[in-house]
């Protein structure tokens, strides 16, 4: 963007790289791989160039395309590097000074027809299936650390005034109006979002802020932030959507709990060997899905351990994980977990039989991989029981309260005979004269409504918008 405005101001005045290069000290080529985005420039050299060409510095270095011509050249070229567009094997079009602007007009229109036809098809079964386990992957190789997502997770909680304890309301609504937004709280959200953004009015709607449970409206609001922070655009696929989504929590859990006073915390209560994700949920004022989840974003990269995380629902289905210790988990034949039953063995199944619900449920567990500890919280929500696990390896029990615990099962899984297969006797006698009928997981086998945004209502949402136009 950079290099556009700074071609767009040099062609205003009529000035040549040549031209310019001598009165700024660099050479035409050099100029060129700047303006055509290949090179970044420096600040000395952006300062230079603002005076030479008659503007202020923020003038370069804004955003906002410098005109419409640019603006489409620049649709175009983020179009044509897509991997939607890849995937066609058609050759990338470079406009030209020479390139009328109806023929580029035309091409972005194609691209716009192009990209909302394959918003159509993203959100099927299969798709979701295969998007969200590369999804998993990808944040295995990192083990589920994003440094940078951190970094500014981090600075941005720290403008607020923030020092200690838990992220307030007030600083919330804080970090929204550093960024121009204001946090409103409306009544008649569309069923099938959580909260809007009105980019023009400077806007974020959220649910009645008498609703229960702060942390709700403080992660909400957090979210619909982080798409502004990341600089997240309209997702193109189903890819990106699941992408985004991973990214705007990430945020959310890395300013509530910030990676300074976490990672302090946390240190502090493995050099005790006191590590427990009740006491740093209470810590932070956060619930325990949610301390869990940031457990295994830093457990690894500064706390050395090897984790494993579970939300499993009332019918023993995973809906939710992460591993990087090598527990043994079912897939189904494209790699992917969410959906498939856990062990009955695994703590994750063997809470759901419990009656505690404010009580840790800690387990050890024998599988083909090895021994796992775990602590299972019990829970319950709108479908029902569910329950949160964490977990680490054998050796590693030793930083945990509840490392004393005498509960112990055996696991052979994936063997069919361990938990999945019934007995002989029984399918003898009810193989022929059984015939239930199935209660399938909607939420992970059917396809989401298509839209510019997977599984929002388009039509609720315009309508909402003109309810509250300014």
């Amino acid at each position: 963007m950079v290099g556009r405005r700074i071609r767009h101001f040099r062609g205003a005045r009529g000035l040549t790289l040549e031209q310019v290069g001598a009165q700024v000290g660099a050479a035409p080529s050099l100029l060129s791989l700047v303006e055509n985005g290949r090179r970044e420039p420096k600040l000395s050299l952006l300062q230079a160039l603002a005076g030479v060409l008659g503007v202020e510095l923020s003038e370069l270095l804004t955003a906002q395309a410098p005109d419409a011509r640019s603006a489409l050249e620049l649709e175009l070229a983020a179009a044509q590097a897509s991997a939607l567009y890849a995937s066609t094997g058609l050759p990338v079009v470079r406009p030209t000074r020479g390139t009328p602007t109806p023929v580029l007009e035309a091409l972005v229109g194609m691209h716009r027809v192009l990209q909302s036809r394959a918003r159509e098809r993203i959100a099927t079964p299969e798709e979701a299936r295969r998007a969200n386990t590369e999804l998993r992957g990808w944040m295995r190789e990192r083990d589920n650390y994003l440094a940078e997502i951190e970094a500014e997770a981090e600075a941005r909680v720290k403008k607020t005034g923030h020092t200690q304890g838990a992220l307030t309301h007030r600083e919330v609504a804080t970090m929204a109006r550093q960024l121009g937004f204001e946090l409103l709280y409306v009544d008649d959200l569309p069923r099938s979002t959580r909260s809007i953004t009105d980019l023009e009015g400077g806007r974020i709607f959220l649910p009645p802020a008498s609703i229960p449970g702060g942390h709700g409206l403080r992660s909400m609001a957090l979210q619909a932030i982080a798409h502004r922070v990341l600089g997240h655009e309209a997702p193109g696929d189903y890819a990106t959507f699941l992408k985004q989504r991973l990214e705007i929590n990430y945020f959310a859990a890395a300013c509530l709990m910030p990676s300074a006073a976490a990672v302090a915390y946390l240190q502090g209560a493995k050099k005790r060997r006191e590590l427990a994700v009740d006491d740093f949920r209470d810590a932070f004022g956060v619930t325990h899905e949610s301390a869990a989840l940031r457990l295994t974003n830093l457990a690894t990269a500064h706390l050395d351990l090897r984790v494993h995380f579970l939300r499993v629902g009332y019918d023993g289905a995973i809906y939710r994980v992460y591993e990087n210790d090598g527990l043994p988990l079912p897939a189904d034949v494209t790699g992917s977990v969410e959906g498939q039953f856990a062990c009955r063995e695994f703590g994750a199944r063997a809470a759901l039989a419990s009656s505690q619900h404010t009580t840790a449920l800690a387990q050890y567990t024998d599988t083909p991989a090895g021994t796992f500890w775990c602590e299972t919280q019990l829970g319950s929500g709108d479908d029902g029981r569910f329950t949160i696990t964490f977990g680490v390896p054998f050796d590693d029990a030793k930083w945990f309260r509840g490392r004393e615990t005498r509960e112990r099962r055996t696991s052979t899984c994936p063997d069919p005979a361990c938990c999945q297969s019934p007995p002989a006797e029984l399918e003898t006698r009810w193989a022929q004269s059984a015939w239930p009928s199935a209660r399938a997981h909607a939420h992970i086998l059917s396809p989401l409504p298509s839209g510019n945004f997977p599984g929002v209502d388009d039509a609720e949402l315009y309508a909402f918008m003109e309810r509250h136009a300014q």
